[in-house]
Order: C-alpha cells, then structure tokens, then sequence
C-alpha cells in the first residue's frame, strides 16, 4: 500500500516534531508507538477519551506500568468515572503537555483511539463558548425524548456534523446536545467548528498502523477474550460501585454497558463477550474509514518488518535532525 503525504508545510529543520500514531484499535498502534518513543527519545501522549479514567483499565486496554518500557506516560488516569470528559479541555491539557516536551527536548508520541481527541490536538479546532442554561435545557430534552429525536433534529439543522457525530461516535447524546448548543447560541452550524484539516504545528506527521480486516477481526476477538480472563468483569464491578451507571461518559466506553448488563442478570457472560467483540469490531471500522480520508497520514503495514525505520524516515521528513 502507497503511503500518505508527510504533512501540511515545509520541512522544519531544528524542531521538535509532534508524531501521533492511529489507526483501528487492536491494529497495533502501542507497540509501535513505544518502539518511536524509544527510538525519538520520546514520551507517550494519551489520547484516548476513555483512558483518562481511573479504574478503567482492562476494558480500555491501558497499557500497565510494568509493560511501559520505562517510558514516561502522560494525560492517564486524569478523571474519576462520575466526572465529564470534554474534547475542549482535553486539548488544552494536550498541548500543554506536548508544549513542555517539546520544550524539553523530549518528542511527544501520541496514542489512543479517539480519532476526535487527536484531530482536536493537532488540528486547528476552536471551540466556541458554552451557555448553562442551554445546555441543562437539551440535556432534559435528551433524558426525556432519547438520543434518536434529538439526532434527527440535528440532521436538519445541520446535516454535515450529524453525518460526522453518526459516524465518529453514533448515538453519543453527549455530543448531539454540544452540536445543537452551539448552533443555538451562535446562529451558524456546528460542522463550521469542526476540526480543519491543517496542523496547528507543520512539524506533525501521523503515522498510522495499516492492517486487514481478517486479522483485525481475529485480533480484537483475541483481545476481547484476554480482557475477560484478565478480570474486566470484576474491574465493572467495582466500577459500578463508584457510580458508573451514572457516569455521562464513561459509561459509554465499550464493552462496559454489556457486562454491567450480564451483572444485573440481563446478559449472559457468553453475550456481553459478544457483544463487546461485535461493538469493537464496528468502533474499528470507523476508526479506520475516518483515519483513510485523511491523506496526511503514513501508512506503515502492522506486520512490515522495516515499519520503524520507515515510520521514523516520515517523522524525520517533516523535522529534519530528529
């Protein structure tokens, strides 16, 4: 497969380049996001909206210290499950961070499966102002008449950004209610505030992790089986305990409304197993069609045996010294 172009700009020699590695989840993208870390003097950057919560640790398939390499790890276990995670201020916690790396010395490798988290970060991406009152209005409307009324609202109003939240995070009716907020208080549709297609830094490159769908499936079946024998439905458990079911966000990672589900005898363990595999495979799919229209990104084949030395040629096309 050919790869993608380096990036938006010229090369910029004498600079620190930001890498973020995507792709499918399961493809592979922490092993070689470690082995850039490792071979750039480089740190790990989360962005995975849901590892930003502690205790949620096998279901998301955060990476345990031991298993780290050494190699510092930033923007993990920010959030107990009962708060909110939003895109607006996980961008700014971002680049803060990839700004004293940056400034360190240090490259900045980011890493997770939040195709909106990483685009908000490299990307230019404004986000316009929040009105309470609005907002706890629609959040009413959404307990009261369910995700598909306001969903079909949105479509038209703003087909564009319905389209994207459908296809980003389908029935998420954390952000139908933002999209609608925004086209209420400011008058013009949300899809002009999406993520424009240029990096905030032309030292950026994204690499990302090329595999079949065959293997995926196999994969993420294989993953999924580990998570349970590794004690994922122990870890709901206790989560539920904390208040998960009342979590906005967390609740909304996959897998883990399932085996809720199987501990409050409406699933058996068999079926909350299958339906995990089955919402990981199609969380897959879209996160490999949303990375594809991207043409920025540089593809390197998960199994390619020179994938680092190519991966690492991209990073050092865009900042030169590297």
């Amino acid at each position: 497969m050919s790869d993608g172009g380096a990036a938006s700009g010229a090369s910029t020699p004498g600079v620190v380049p930001i890498v973020a590695v995507v792709g499918a989840t399961a493809a592979g993208k922490t092993g070689l996001s470690l082995d850039l870390a490792e071979a750039l003097d480089g740190e790990i950057v989360n962005t995975d909206a849901m590892q930003v919560y502690r205790g949620m640790d096998i279901g998301t398939a955060k990476l345990p210290p031991a298993e780290r390499r050494g190699i510092p790890h930033h923007l993990l276990d920010l959030l107990e499950i009962t708060e909110p995670a939003t895109v607006a201020e996980f961008q700014q916690l971002a680049r803060d961070t990839i700004a004293d790396l940056r400034a360190a010395g240090r490259v900045p490798v980011l890493v997770g499966g939040s195709a909106l988290y990483t685009r908000a970060v490299v990307d230019r991406f404004d986000f316009p102002g929040t009105d309470p009152a609005v907002r706890e209005r629609l959040e009413q409307e959404l307990a009261d008449v369910g995700v598909e009324a306001l969903q079909a609202r949105l479509a038209e109003l703003d087909p564009v950004s319905a389209g994207r939240i459908e296809e980003m995070t389908p029935g998420n009716g954390r952000r139908i209610v933002r999209a609608l907020e925004v086209i209420e208080i400011t008058g013009k549709p949300f899809s002009a505030r999406l993520p424009v297609p240029e990096y905030v830094d032309p030292a950026t490159i994204q690499i990302g992790v090329d595999i079949d769908r065959e293997t995926l499936d196999a994969r993420i079946e294989q993953r999924v089986g580990e998570m349970f024998e590794q004690g994922f439905v122990d870890e709901v458990r206790r989560l539920l305990d904390r208040g998960l079911l009342e979590s906005r966000t967390a609740l909304s990672a996959i897998g883990y409304r399932p085996v809720a589900a199987h501990l409050a005898g409406e699933l058996t363990l068999a079926e909350a197993r299958d339906r995990t595999v089955q919402q990981t495979r199609r969380f897959a799919r879209r996160q490999d069609a949303w990375f594809r229209k991207d043409s920025r990104v540089v593809w390197v084949r998960y199994d390619d045996p020179d994938r680092i030395a190519r991966a690492v040629a991209a990073v050092r096309a865009v900042a030169p010294g590297t």
